[in-house]
């Protein structure tokens, strides 16, 4: 049996990991919409005695405003889960006579609906019910139910979680899944949300393999995993930060920087890869050895040596159809961390997403070294070796 202690352990256990600041931002949003919600719909009401609000949408504003990111609280879960229980409560409530079986019907075909139609919503249950014990009031609109007030309650409330989610709550809502992106290619990085190792479809794989549903979408899972193990790597490793490791005064070119004069930097200084800044040192671009190659057109009467100096070798002439200038064949976008992110930032980029090298920028964004994979290595053997 439960003890006194266990149940009241089990009993303060919060059920939102949110500050207070989130749950009073909650408990206005939920209020707002709600009260935005009704004052529309009994604005457009016809008759004034019709209900201007379903009880199940105060169910949907909490799930809506407290668990924005579930895959309950999506658009389609919230339309769909509404609108369907509606329909199949109505045409319970029609053929069915005992109130009893009717409830149950409308209930259990609304679940089989919407986990048929992948749009489960909890509060579309409750909506299933409205019709069968909402009296006279509710059973005279008939099918007309379903468009108002319910339809316009719906709609009121998905453009209000909208609105709200990101412009006061501060998420990104509705969640759209991103295609899977497999290319190595540079793409603006500031903190990554790849667990190192684990990918969103291995943990798609591993949720359906426990045959139980977690609200919680994949990828949000991945970057909760992610912090986690940035936050035990930061516990064992102690505070080595990027700026720790970095090569400081690296080479680096600008846009206008001729092809061939870049080209004669990064051969004499042996370098793969060289940032491209602008007049405030701020990085623009970045430019590796692979962008040289990739514009060459190749001339079959000529080697590959002569096709690549024409390439490089400035154009006398006043108009050309071949790049002149760094910029005109860099990576335009590059990932960058802060001098100050932790090296535990750069294990994915360099492990998951193929990263050779990171520039480093300071506070104003400017840049101040470069970290390679040679450097991150290092580090890492090095404090391997301490601990032995």
């Amino acid at each position: 049996m439960m003890n006194i202690n266990q149940f009241f352990r089990f009993i303060t256990v919060d059920p939102v990991n949110l500050s207070i600041k989130s749950k009073l931002l909650a408990v206005f949003s939920s209020f707002a919409a709600i009260l935005i919600v009704a004052l529309i719909t009994e604005y457009f009401s016809l008759d004034r005695a019709d209900p201007i609000i379903v009880a199940s949408m105060g169910a949907s504003a909490v799930i809506l405003f407290i668990i924005p990111n579930s895959p309950l609280a999506q658009p389609w879960p919230l339309l769909g889960g509404q609108l369907l229980p509606a329909i199949i409560g109505i045409v319970c409530a029609q053929t069915i006579t005992d109130i009893a079986l009717a409830s149950a019907c409308a209930v259990g075909g609304s679940v089989f609906a919407m986990l048929l139609l992948r749009c489960l919503h909890p509060p579309g249950a409750a909506t299933a019910l409205a019709f069968i014990m909402g009296g006279d009031s509710i059973n005279s609109l008939g099918y007309s139910f379903v468009l108002m007030p319910l339809g316009l309650n719906v709609a009121i409330l998905l453009l209000m979680s909208i609105a709200i989610n990101r412009w006061v709550l501060g998420n990104e809502y509705p969640i759209v899944p991103k295609p899977d992106n497999k290319k190595n290619t540079y793409g603006t990085v500031i903190a990554p949300s790849q667990l190192t190792g684990i990918s969103e479809q291995d943990l798609e794989s591993a949720l359906e393999n426990m045959d139980m549903f977690m609200d919680v979408a994949p990828g949000d899972l991945s970057k909760l995993l992610t912090n986690a193990q940035k936050h035990s790597f930061k516990r064992l490793k102690g505070n080595v930060t990027c700026k720790d490791i970095m090569v400081k005064n690296v080479l680096s070119v600008e846009y206008g920087t001729e092809v061939e004069e870049a080209w004669h930097i990064m051969r004499r200084e042996n370098l793969k890869s060289m940032p491209v800044i602008n007049k405030a040192r701020r990085v623009i671009g970045i430019i590796t050895w692979n962008d040289f190659f990739k514009f060459i057109k190749l001339n079959t009467d000529k080697s590959f040596q002569e096709n690549f100096r024409a390439f490089i070798r400035r154009t006398p002439d006043i108009s050309t159809d071949k790049p002149e200038s760094v910029g005109h064949i860099m990576a335009t976008s590059v990932a960058v961390l802060h001098e100050s992110s932790h090296i535990a930032e750069l294990i994915p980029l360099m492990s998951n997403q193929g990263y050779r090298q990171i520039p480093i920028v300071n506070s104003e964004d400017r840049l101040v070294g470069m970290v390679y994979q040679a450097n991150l290595i290092a580090e890492l053997y090095n404090e391997q070796l301490a601990i032995y």
